[in-house]
């Protein structure tokens, strides 16, 4: 049996929990102001960039990576899409298959977001790091 939790363990599981809050609040009001996205919209070009292949992702990689149902990340598409971030494509051998990858646009703005995420996750890391060290003891 794992032993039980002490105060510490308590502490440094709020306090990573409220250095996520702080960032997570910080990136919506930075995706809205710069860039009108949701959080959802830039992590699924954040997956794309990083994930895709040369013909791109298909939606249920999308879903998977977003932690979503398939629906979900179809309707998600299709607003990146109409926004031209996105582009998508029937597959060659199977055209039930739907592939999306990033447009010129999309890299674009999804580069000036990740960015300014960058920059601050490097700010706000260490507060991160330290409570997640305080539970690897």
């Amino acid at each position: 049996m794992k032993s039980p939790l002490n105060p510490d363990d308590y502490k440094a599981l709020a306090s990573f929990r409220y250095a996520m809050r702080k960032f997570l609040s910080f990136s919506r009001g930075v995706l809205l102001a710069e860039a009108e996205l949701t959080p959802e919209q830039y992590e699924a070009m954040l997956a794309l960039k990083a994930f895709a292949g040369p013909a791109g992702l298909t939606i249920g990689d999308l879903s998977e990576r977003l932690q979503v149902r398939h629906h979900t990340a179809v309707a998600l598409v299709g607003k990146l899409v109409g926004r031209g971030l996105i582009d998508r494509k029937s597959g060659t051998a199977d055209r039930r298959q739907v592939f999306v990858r990033l447009s010129s646009q999309g890299n674009r703005v999804l580069q000036k977001a990740a960015v300014i995420h960058r920059r601050e996750l490097r700010e706000r890391s260490g507060e991160m790091i330290e409570a997640l060290s305080r539970l690897q003891k």
